[in-house]
């Protein structure tokens, strides 16, 4: 397949990012268009990048980030950039509540912090434009390098309330990655947020079931909010603990996991072959936190045959899932303490 360098516009699958995720091109925002894995070329460095955000409320008194008006979802879109762009996002709050944009990751200045503590945040109704720079890894004196801004991070609203906890809480946050360039980009891409005892805001059964085709490259980023310690494990697939979640060559010892610590405000990605060396199937993913596993903080990974269709007993898993009756009240009261 032809190799593609991201071009200084927004993919069609960045509309559709909020809810699940998609396939993958190697665009600014990501979110559902045709499938290839591929090194990307060169890039460029400095693009100016330039999206317009609409906070919107969502039923149940949620809110979330969307990219239209009435398409705002949790999490919102999944942003992506590579080290040296720059990224204007116009944020247009269609709500009655202040609230704002604040990244992790990234550089910033005062007026785009999204903190009330510099009076940087929109009002109900107001539009504001927030700025935020990445920068590649530069070399220091002593043989040092000070890092860059490459790697897998997210954003949140830190105005809603004192520091945003009511906007987290209801739905307001969505990934960030910063590519270096040359970084493989993935097949599909599923953003996971450990939020309370909920799972992009939902629990058992209700949580997302991602899915792929055998053989596909898949990125996975998983991000941490709310008040309670997590970690995150995913059935019959492992990854480096890296940058990207893959090893730098024969000679490259790190870590390799399959469950990793995710606190509150802390994100990580990596990315794995989905089925590989255990074939298609349903896999869980989850808290490894027990009571949290039982309260509801589980979802499905579903692999596909690589044709697609349905790998045998595929179906009966996930009925079973569906069946099981999760300790949902327990979970539910845990939440509704540390609220």
């Amino acid at each position: 397949m032809d190799e593609q360098a991201p071009r200084g516009r927004w993919s069609r699958r960045s509309m559709l990012a909020g809810a699940a995720a998609g396939l993958v091109t190697p665009l600014v925002v990501n979110g559902s268009a045709a499938p290839f894995t591929v090194a990307a070329a060169a890039q460029p460095r400095g693009k100016l990048r330039q999206v317009t955000i609409y906070a919107e409320p969502l039923p149940n008194g949620l809110f979330g980030y969307g990219l239209n008006p009435g398409e705002a979802t949790i999490p919102g879109p999944l942003l992506e950039i590579y080290e040296g762009d720059t990224l204007e996002i116009e944020l247009v709050n269609n709500t009655d509540q202040r609230l704002s944009i604040h990244p992790h990751g990234v550089d910033y200045d005062t007026a785009s912090d999204g903190s009330p503590l510099n009076a940087s945040f929109n009002e109900p109704g107001e539009t504001r434009t927030y700025t935020w720079r990445s920068r590649p890894q530069a070399r220091a004196s002593g043989g040092f390098w000070m890092p860059g801004s490459a790697g897998y991070w997210h954003y949140h609203d830190h105005a809603m309330g004192d520091h945003g906890t009511p906007g987290i809480a209801k739905g307001l946050y969505g990934g960030l990655i910063v590519r270096k360039s040359g970084d493989l980009l993935p097949d599909k891409q599923f953003t996971v947020v450990f939020n309370e005892m909920s799972i992009n805001n939902k629990m058992a059964p209700d949580t997302p079931m991602f899915e792929a085709n055998h053989g596909q490259r898949v990125e996975f980023l998983a991000v941490g909010h709310g008040n309670q310690p997590h970690t995150f494990h995913l059935h019959a697939h492992r990854w480096a603990d890296t940058r990207t979640g893959m090893l730098n060559g024969d000679d490259d010892h790190s870590p390799v996991v399959d469950n990793k610590n995710l606190d509150p405000g802390s994100s990580f990605g990596f990315q794995v072959i989905a089925g590989a060396g255990v074939g298609p199937g349903v896999w869980m993913y989850h808290c490894h936190v027990q009571f949290h596993a039982d309260g509801g903080m589980v979802g499905l990974f579903l692999v596909r045959n690589s044709d697609g269709s349905m790998p045998a007993g595929a179906q009966e898993a996930i009925d079973r899932f569906h069946d099981h009756q999760h300790a949902r009240a327990s979970a539910q009261g845990e939440h509704s303490a540390h609220r």
